[in-house]
Order: structure tokens, then sequence, then C-alpha cells
């Protein structure tokens, strides 16, 4: 018969604890947390738009003005999440 080791179950139940908090109606996130996730969501979306310029290799005539106009939003993004980075653990 095969019983989990104790590291295994230690590991489990801290899972389904963080699982329980954040599905919990009391948590809620915090600046510091939203702020990352606003500059990994600008990041990302800016990368990925000037992928597509780069990778679309068909087309002619660089970056638009849409193009421009989305990538300011993302600058935009990750700027807040910059400014949210400093306000620590006060909720978001």
């Amino acid at each position: 018969m095969y019983t989990r080791p104790v590291y295994e179950k230690l590991r489990m139940s801290q899972i389904t604890r963080w699982i329980t908090i954040f599905f919990s109606q009391n948590y809620t996130f915090s600046k510091r947390l939203l702020g990352i996730f606003l500059i990994l969501g600008g990041a990302a979306g800016f990368a990925g738009i000037l992928m597509i310029d780069v990778l679309d290799v068909g087309r002619e005539g660089g970056i638009g003005p849409s193009q421009r106009l989305a990538l300011g939003g993302c600058v935009a993004l990750i700027l807040l999440g910059l400014s949210l980075l400093p306000l620590g653990k006060a909720p978001a």
C-alpha cells in the first residue's frame, strides 16, 4: 500500500489552503499584486503588437496609427502598474 510522504501531504494542504483563501468572500488583491498583473499584461500586449508587425512579412507600411494607439495603451498600463507597486499590501 502506497502512502504519500509527509512533504507531499504538506504541499497539498498548502495548495488547498491558498485556493480556499483565493475564492473566499474576504479575499482582495493587494495594490502591489494588481500592479504586477498590469505590468505583465502591458508588457505582453506591447510585445505581442510588435511581434505581429515583425512576423507579418507580406504587409508593408510598418506600425500604423491603430497599432500606435494600442502600444500607447500598453505603455499606459505599464506606467499604471509601476505606480501601484510602491503602495504595498493595501487592498486594491
